[in-house]
């Protein structure tokens, strides 16, 4: 998988041969996110993605296992752009966990929103299990978020005692949960109570 950004990109080991342009890259994945959501994931071919780049179909297939893994890997790069993760030097673990939760909430509502939920279900349809997803996109963000708790937990600005994976999942599977069912709607002031609810932030 193409390196996209410093937050981590997914295990598959780099392939042999001339190296990867960033340019290129960037065109395929730009325009494989801006197709699906476009036209939907249906439209979202390899020959669809080639035409719109102007990138051959060889090259796409060289760089990418699976049209899967591509579409994931593009959804993967608009995401680091529109939701990146925050910081150390933006607040406390608990305020950056606020801010990054109603982030989430936000482009929830949006393409993003459907993006995400189409690519999850075209996984699903695929493999049988979106741990494709999970493997390429989710782990490391979830890592890295598990990460920020457990600092907040150690530096005593997060009071809640449950282990810091359980407490990402309480609070994003919520907020997922509630999206993809239409319990209700999903606001950036909810997705803070919920982080309040869930991590009991000092003071």
């Amino acid at each position: 998988m193409p390196k996209i950004e410093d937050e981590g990109a997914g295990s598959t080991p780099p392939r042999r041969g001339r190296p990867r342009s960033i340019e290129t890259t960037n065109a395929i994945l730009e325009s494989a996110y801006a197709l699906m959501a476009a036209t939907g994931l249906a439209a979202t071919t390899i020959d669809a993605v080639a035409r719109h780049s102007d990138v051959s179909k060889m090259t796409i297939y060289k760089w990418w296992p699976s049209r899967e893994a591509l579409l994931i890997d593009a959804f993967l790069h608009h995401a680091a752009q529109m939701l990146p993760l925050p910081p150390e030097s933006s607040g406390t673990p608990a305020t950056r966990a606020r801010r990054h939760a109603a982030a989430y909430a936000e482009a929830l509502q949006g393409e993003f929103g459907k993006v995400q939920l189409a690519v999850i279900s075209e996984c699903i349809s695929k493999t049988g299990s979106a741990e494709l997803f999970y493997a390429r996109y989710l782990q490391f963000r979830r890592d890295a978020l598990v990460g920020m708790i457990a600092a907040g937990q150690k530096d005593g600005s997060i009071l809640a005692e449950g282990l810091p994976q359980d407490l990402y999942d309480a609070i994003y599977g919520g907020l997922f949960y509630r999206y993809v069912f239409g319990i209700a709607p999903i606001t950036p002031a909810y997705a803070r109570n919920l982080v309040d609810l869930v991590l009991r932030p000092k003071g």
